[in-house]
This record gives C-alpha cells, structure tokens and sequence, in this order.
C-alpha cells in the first residue's frame, strides 16, 4: 500500500501535536511515509518539531518527521497539505476580541468584528500556502482547516476556483459526537444527518441511526432542557466557557426547535447576552494562552530536555480529531464517506445564493466532495444565512479591491453590530491594530 507524506502547514501551533498523533495513530487506513512541518515562524515551529520528532522516533520509527521554513523543501513531494495558519498569532486574536467588546459588541475570532478581522489577515497566509503547494506538488490537495473557514471559503474559489483545496470545521463533528453521547451510541458514525448552513452559522434537520430511525424526537427532549452539555469527559475537561456555549445552545435551540443550531449562531441571536457574561479584560484568548499555549510548549520543552517521549505524550484531543484523517482517506482511496464540508452552493440549497459557500453533507471520493442536495430551506434561515453570506462577500470585497468603504459596509451589516457608527469606530481601530497584515484600505 502506498505510504503518504503530509505537510502540516502552521507547524508552530499548538495543535500541531494532536494532528501529528492522530496521523500516527491511524496508520493502518492511512499510512505514513514523512510528516513535513511549514511554518514562516521558525522560533515558534522548532520545540514543537523537535517534540514531535522524538515522540516519533520514540513510538514511530518507521515514520520522518522534518520541518523547515523554506517553502521547496516543505511542499515537494507531498500528497496532502493539513492546513491551520493562524496569522497574526495570538497578540492578534486578543485584540479581534478586545476592541469589538469596547463598544459592547462580540468580541470573538470567527463571528462579527473579530471574525472579520481575523478574515482580512488569513486570507493572504492561505492563498500563499495554496501556492506553494500548486507549485511543488500541483497534484496534492490540501484540506484546510485556517479560520475563520467561511470568509477563507469565499476567497479562495474567487481567487484560486480551480485549486484542490477543501475548507472543513470540525466544529459540526464535534456537536455530533456530544449527540452521539446523548443517544447512547458508540460513535457519531452511527448517525447520519441532514444538515445545512454556513461555517458556524448552521443547523441539523434530520438525525437518524443506519436503519433510518428518526433520532431527532430524544435529541430535542434533551436539548430543550440542557443545550449541549451532555455529562461525558470531554464536556468536564472543558474550559468554562465551552460549557457556556454548550449549555447556550439550549437558547438558540428555542428560536426554531424543528431544526437543532451549531453552538456559534449564538452570538448573532443573542449578542446582548453575551456581551453582557464577557469579562473584558480576561478573553478567550487569555484563557487559551494561560492553559493550552502554555501547557503544551512546556511539555515540548520537556520532551526536548528529556531526549525521550516514553512517559510523555500530548493529549490527542476529542473524538471528533480523526476528521481530518477520515477526509484524507476519502479522497485518497475513494470511500465515498459522507462528510460535511464548505463548498459552493451552485443549486444544492435550491433557494438560496448559487454563489455561496455553504456547508453541507458530501460524499467525498478520489475527486473531492459531491454535496447532497439540500432542497429549499425556510425563510428564518434564509433570510439570517443571506445577510451573513453578503458580511463574508463584502470582506473579501474589500480585500480585493482594498476598498475601506466595503469593509464598513460588511462590519455595518454584521448581526452583532448595532449601527454604522459602532462598525466605523471598530473598524478604524482594527486597521490600525492589523497594520501590514491588512491589505492598504482607501
């Protein structure tokens, strides 16, 4: 069987560890010949390369891991790219929070200002790396996973509409493991869903187990009284404000209990009351860097130290982490799995933009995704699912065309924003906190 190589592009992250496992850990329906790591920050990428490596010296002989800086030597060759740029790091991402909550707005790194923001810095860093790996490797396909996945949705079929690249969130997968532990089952593969939307602004229509039962009936019962927050051992190791947005669901969930939310439509459908629980000094951001960020370099460093990854491993994260690999190999060996995935509408929701990009389920084989037909959806939906999709056009609008007026008007008609006003003041303060990430507005 033919072994693979795989570029982890944002080899600095700090998720970088769970990926490389979740790689390693699958090799009997993905094997591995190198996991290459990218990154254009080389003081940031190498403890966590150089984990990795002894981790996989360690556990994982049969398996090269490298890493460089140099765009060549990390993407010739390849077969896959793994995508998960965040430019801008964290000092940037507090800030997509901070400024927003200022004027009493969402402050958040995928939804409203923040979102926006974090949009306008990504997409350069995405179509650089989709470049690098047209140019070395024209045959590979890179599964992308940089946020804010809509609006890099967006840019990259306007900008590269013929390149091999599938924008995916786990996000969904990770709601439908917590379903799957509601419902008793082993895994969320034992379901399959309905479903339709954009990047963190979608919901579920139908549920139902491998014979066709509806589970939706128990799933709702439950939701209707406690949101997500199902009582398994990920929910308990959950930072508290995951439990919040679990438990939030329940909210969402009211608005239109045909159809069962992804957890981000709550900062579009109650803005004020979330606003209004943020600490505005200790973010998300701040939560991450104090946990997440610090933990896992220290344990790089350890490993580093120790010469040995015997007794050390990083946490290979939640159930729903083999997406990726599930993704890869349905391309790679043609499974014809049934995943969801960001693609262009193009009549698959038959009453709604063609020109969108919306998730949905799709059989995903050796030539990429077929998206299931969604049919017509209510006008509840449609009309929230219009003006966000024109948010996301708009900003690459402006990215495009370097256009201030357009990045405006998206921040205006953002649900999250209350007036042009607040979206003017907001917006002159990102451009400049974001300096030469953005590209020059007039």
């Amino acid at each position: 069987m033919k072994k693979f190589v795989v570029t982890v592009a944002g080899g600095g992250s700090t998720y970088t560890p769970g990926i490389i496992q979740m790689l390693l850990e699958n090799q009997d329906r993905f094997p591995l010949e190198e996991i290459k790591l990218y990154d254009n920050l080389a003081q940031r990428q190498e403890p966590i390369a150089q984990a990795m490596q002894i981790y996989c010296r360690d556990n994982y002989p049969e398996v090269k891991i490298s890493y460089s800086t140099d765009p060549a030597e990390s993407f010739t060759g390849i077969d896959f790219v793994m995508a998960q740029l965040r430019v801008g790091l964290y000092d940037m991402r507090e800030k997509d929070e901070k400024i927003p909550l200022k004027y009493d707005v969402v402050g958040q790194e995928t939804c409203g200002p923040g979102g926006i923001a974090y949009g306008m810095r990504s997409i350069a860093g995405v179509i650089e790396v989709l470049d690098y790996m047209e140019k070395y490797s024209p045959e590979a396909w890179m599964l992308n996973y940089s946020n804010p996945a809509a609006i890099v949705a967006e840019a990259t079929q306007r900008l590269r509409p013929n390149s091999k690249i599938i924008n995916i969130c786990d996000m969904p997968v990770a709601i439908e493991t917590i379903f799957a532990a509601i419902l008793g089952l082993k895994s969320r593969k034992e379901m399959n869903v309905r479903y339709y939307g954009l990047n963190h602004f979608g919901w579920w229509t139908s549920i139902t187990d491998k014979a066709g039962n509806d589970l939706m009936p128990k799933l709702k019962e439950f939701v209707a009284v406690k949101g997500y927050a199902a009582e398994t051992e990920d929910y308990q190791h959950r930072a508290q404000s995951w439990k919040d947005t679990y438990l939030k669901a329940k909210d969402t969930f009211a608005l239109d209990p045909e159809t069962l939310p992804n957890t981000y439509l709550k900062y579009y459908l109650y803005q004020d009351d979330i606003v209004a629980h943020e600490n505005k000094d200790f973010t998300r951001t701040n939560e991450v860097q104090a946990t997440r960020e610090k933990d896992v370099f220290a344990k790089a460093h350890q490993i580093i130290e120790a010469d040995s990854a015997h007794d050390i491993s990083f946490a290979t994260g939640s159930p729903h982490a083999s997406f990726i690999v599930d993704l890869a190999c349905a391309i790679a060996f043609n499974t014809q799995e049934r995943m969801l995935l960001i693609v262009p509408n193009n009549g698959i929701i038959s009453n709604f933009d063609p020109t969108a990009m919306v998730e949905v389920p799709c059989l995903v084989g050796k030539n990429g995704p077929e998206p299931l037909a969604m049919g017509t959806i209510p006008t509840f939906q449609k009309g929230l699912m219009e003006q966000q999709v024109a948010v996301e056009k708009l900003v690459v609008d402006a990215w495009m065309e370097g256009s201030y007026q357009k990045l405006w008007q998206a921040l205006t008609m953002s649900k999250t924003v209350p007036s042009a006003g607040v979206a003017k003041k907001i917006l002159d303060e990102l451009i400049e906190a974001n300096g030469d990430f953005w590209p020059v507005l007039k």
